[in-house]
């Protein structure tokens, strides 16, 4: 192996695709045990190599230099062997700071929340110590002497400017946990995550309804691999590269939901869209009557529409997990403001109006078997719809022209984010 990515657990790790995509070698992905760490590591056969979780620290024994940032950070995601020496560099550093950049996060004087004390945030609180930050006090839930507890957090430093997530908290498989409760924080402007898997983190998510400023992990991820390979062959990225990949990574990873009325058309349009777009068709509710075992009218006459909202949610929380797919939801989703929040994770929104007239009615619907029904319910929910979705499709034409709006609305979406 020349190039690759060493660590415990990699099966979503991005590096592969971005190395490959701007240095044009071989990558290769490498998962390891401690035993296995100790035998690569002493072989030394690899040119450079990347380091991921848990082993930022553990390989420093093994290596004959560090880079500046490195010692003084005391933790190593970048291993280059040069004349027979094993050089340590941290490019975690730098990522944090493109991070920062792009999303035009201000921390000069500030004072800044950093949560979790592992590799990532030493990291961070180095860079946020030579940006000048006011202030770094690192939040951890278990006490120790470089951090405080969040119940002190909570109680001296409500005042905190901005927030950094640098612990495990939030990230995939576990999307639905948030690591700390922003509306404690009365000053609050802006909020980072080092956390790429799922694209926008619960932490996140919060943030932007607070009306923060965020950034996401995909950008440092990008930024800091962008340094790697300057390491690696000595060739430097452009910021607008930067932005650019990052961007392509979120537009390959991200869902489409669509949602809207009962009869409004998300099914058939989703599944044809779908299939145009070579993405996964998730119907969500196809998921909950397998869970349920029953049909939904039948589950709503039996166990009521609370017990049904219960499910929902839960099936909605899985698949907010997945990633490239178009998800039908059901009409009643926006009930739940968890519901959203889950869906945001990895998806943009998508509400599919079609008039009242048009909508389909069916006694199979327990919620609008005839006109009257429909009507009150979709007065009932049109705010919701409008509020929660990041775009709105007219579908009161054919299906041809439905579809057709989704994909045009898609591609402005594309369009608008590449500038």
């Amino acid at each position: 192996m020349k190039y690759g990515l060493i660590g415990e657990h990699l099966g979503h790790s991005y590096s592969k695709i971005i190395h490959e995509t701007w240095g044009g070698y071989p990558y290769t992905l490498m998962e390891m045990d401690r035993a296995q760490l100790d035998v690569f590591l002493k072989e030394r056969n690899f040119s450079a190599v990347n380091v991921t979780i848990p082993y930022k620290q553990t390989v420093i024994p093994y290596l004959d230099q560090l880079e500046p940032a490195a010692e003084k950070i005391k933790a190593v995601n970048t291993i280059i062997q040069h004349e027979g020496r094993l050089i340590g560099a941290n490019t975690d550093y730098d990522g944090f700071i493109q991070m920062l950049i792009m999303n035009q996060i201000e921390v000069t004087g500030k004072k800044v929340l950093v949560l979790g004390n592992g590799g990532a945030a030493q990291a961070v609180c180095a860079a946020l110590g030579d940006l000048q930050a006011g202030s770094i006090i690192k939040v951890k839930r278990n006490p120790s002497a470089e951090t405080i507890l969040y119940e002190t957090c909570y109680r001296d430093h409500s005042d905190a400017q901005v927030i950094v997530n640098t612990s495990p908290v939030g990230m995939f498989p576990d999307i639905q946990n948030c690591p700390i409760d922003l509306d404690r924080f009365d000053r609050l402007e802006s909020v980072a995550d080092v956390i790429y898997n799922p694209l926008k983190t619960q932490l996140l998510i919060a943030a932007e309804e607070k009306g923060c400023q965020i950034a996401s992990g995909m950008g440092m991820l990008v930024a800091q691999a962008a340094k790697a390979m300057e390491y690696f062959i000595h060739r430097s990225v452009k910021e607008e590269e930067i932005r650019h990949m990052t961007e392509q990574l979120i537009q390959q990873k991200q869902n489409l939901a669509l949602i809207g009325m009962p009869g409004s058309g998300k099914t058939t349009i989703s599944r044809r869209l779908a299939k145009e777009c070579g993405m996964e068709w998730v119907e969500l509710d196809d998921w909950i009557v397998e869970r349920i075992g029953m049909p939904i009218r039948e589950f709503f006459v039996q166990y009521g529409e609370e017990k049904f909202r219960d499910i929902e949610t839960a099936v909605v929380w899985e698949a907010a997990k997945k990633t490239h797919c178009i998800l039908s939801c059901g009409g009643g989703i926006i009930k739940r403001k968890e519901n959203i929040r889950a869906l945001k994770a990895n998806s943009r929104i998508l509400f599919l109006d079609r008039p009242t007239e048009k909508l389909a009615v069916s006694a199979s619907r327990p919620l609008s078997p005839d006109r009257e029904h429909v009507r009150k319910l979709y007065e009932e929910r049109i705010a919701a719809y409008r509020q929660y979705s990041d775009g709105i499709v007219k579908n009161d034409g054919s299906l041809s022209e439905a579809i057709q709006a989704c994909r045009q609305w898609l591609e402005k979406e594309k369009e608008d984010k590449s500038r």
